[in-house]
């Protein structure tokens, strides 16, 4: 069986890679399962100099791997180099915090001595997008071979070029060999993956559908799972905010990434005395970025990953329109042999639309318009998701109340656009899935947390 990489702005075939076989997924769970025993002793210092290293290998490369994901999945090449750069900052943050994160935690008690002790695992399988082939796999890779566990990729079958560039990074920065592994595996094999005693947990960003046979197949092995799953987040715009500055913020938040990304806005909900203003300024700034080549560093929005998933899309668009959204800009499919979704704008979406109801991945803004703040709310939390959201207003404690205690996310920045930080953790509540990435929390997830008590 092979696995065929496809450039989505042409429609023409990369490359042709060789999956591995049953048996050789076996035998490469066994060799990083061999090196983990090894590993799992290193010291803290150990792992830092090589997460340093890994960081610097990341920034040395980083123009070949946008370029390579400008080809096998359309990400906008200046994008491309943000990822890589973001890829070594998650790096540079665990070899510089993660003594600290792992180090024991005296409790006192009636024992002469107790504490908690922050053990490795194992084995931790990772299955992972597209559409940030390489940051959805480092914050995973980082914190958990920062941990003293190792790692194995199952990566998005259209992104295997990403998937072994990514096994010659953990190389070339001199980790011990078998640490980290690619499993180029169609998604039939993943159930067989978790079967394997030597997996001790499993990551999955994805979408709410993929997270649930995870799910279901790792809890039935009580193995443990962290889901980062769809999202469709509200950003809500109220009366008082500086909208030139929010509608700026929110188009650049809508087109990120080609619109492919589970924390780009989706829903902007705006209070109606201003919502006439904000929807001019967002049509006019959506209108003036650029679709096109993926190479070209003028490029803003690049092709849809793959020909199904940009039909999906529109699919959604159309079943919105035909329920009585407007739509105000784009909306058609280009011509050609390619996966071009335009920058798209629904208004009037309401209840009971896909616009509304469903993920809209790609760069397609769905404009639902609130009488008021309260209702804004309302609408912001009648969602099955709830990954990230923010809000816009000049009042910035309400601003910074509504965020901490009324809308329900995983995240909520106020006058700016939600992005993951390696220094906070990131994931989600409700569909968007449970766990925690980054931060100490990240850290935190897989790992064996003892409690050491001396009588």
């Amino acid at each position: 069986m092979s696995i065929i990489s496809v450039n989505p702005a042409n429609g023409k075939p990369l490359k042709h890679y060789r999956a591995h076989t049953p048996k050789q997924v076996e035998q490469k769970i066994a060799q990083t399962h061999k090196a983990w025993l090894n590993w799992k002793n290193t010291t803290h210092e150990e792992r830092s100099k090589l997460l340093t290293n890994m960081a610097g290998v990341l920034q040395t490369r980083k123009k070949e791997f946008a370029i390579l994901m400008a080809q096998e999945m359309g990400k906008p090449i200046n994008q491309g180099v943000a990822e890589i750069e973001k890829c070594a900052s998650v790096c540079e943050y665990y070899a510089a915090n993660a003594a600290k994160y792992l180090s024991d935690q005296i409790i006192e008690t009636d024992a002469s001595k107790s504490f908690v002790s922050f053990q490795p695992i194992g084995l931790v399988l990772a299955i992972m997008p597209w559409n940030f082939p390489f940051w959805q796999v480092f914050r995973f890779l980082a914190p958990a071979l920062a941990a003293g566990n190792c790692g194995l990729l199952k990566h998005a079958s259209n992104v295997p070029g990403c998937a072994l560039a990514i096994e010659e990074v953990v190389i070339e920065a001199g980790f011990p060999k078998d640490v980290f592994q690619s499993l180029l595996v169609g998604s039939g094999m993943v159930e067989k993956i978790i079967e394997n005693p030597l997996i001790q947990a499993v990551t999955i960003t994805g979408s709410t559908n993929a997270g649930k046979q995870v799910a279901e197949k790792a809890g039935s092995l009580i193995k443990k799972t962290v889901l980062e799953l769809g999202g469709s987040d509200a950003y809500v715009i109220l009366e008082d905010a500086d909208l030139e500055k929010a509608a700026e913020l929110c188009v650049n938040s809508r087109i990120i990434n080609s619109g492919q990304s589970c924390i780009a806005a989706k829903r902007f909900i705006v209070v109606k005395p201003v919502q006439k203003e904000f929807t001019k300024l967002f049509l006019s700034k959506m209108k003036a970025k650029k679709m096109g080549d993926p190479l070209n560093v003028s490029t803003d929005i690049g092709p849809q990953a793959r020909v199904d998933l940009r039909n999906e899309l529109h699919a959604q668009v159309k079943q919105s329109v035909k329920k009585g959204a407007k739509c105000i800009l784009g909306g058609e499919i280009p011509k050609g042999k390619n996966a071009f979704y335009p920058a798209t704008i629904l208004t009037k979406v309401k209840h009971g639309m896909p616009a509304y109801d469903e993920e809209l991945f790609g760069p397609v803004a769905a404009i639902i318009t609130a009488k008021d703040e309260v209702n804004a709310i309302r609408i912001a939390n009648d969602s099955q998701f709830g990954l990230g959201a923010a809000v816009f207003t000049e009042n910035k404690e309400k601003g910074e109340r509504m965020a901490a205690t009324q809308i329900q996310a995983g995240s909520c920045f106020v006058n700016a656009l939600v992005k993951s930080d390696p220094r906070l953790p990131f994931g989600g509540i409700k569909q968007s899935g449970y766990g925690r990435e980054l931060g100490l929390f990240g850290i935190h997830e897989f790992v064996n947390i003892k409690t050491v008590f001396v009588a």
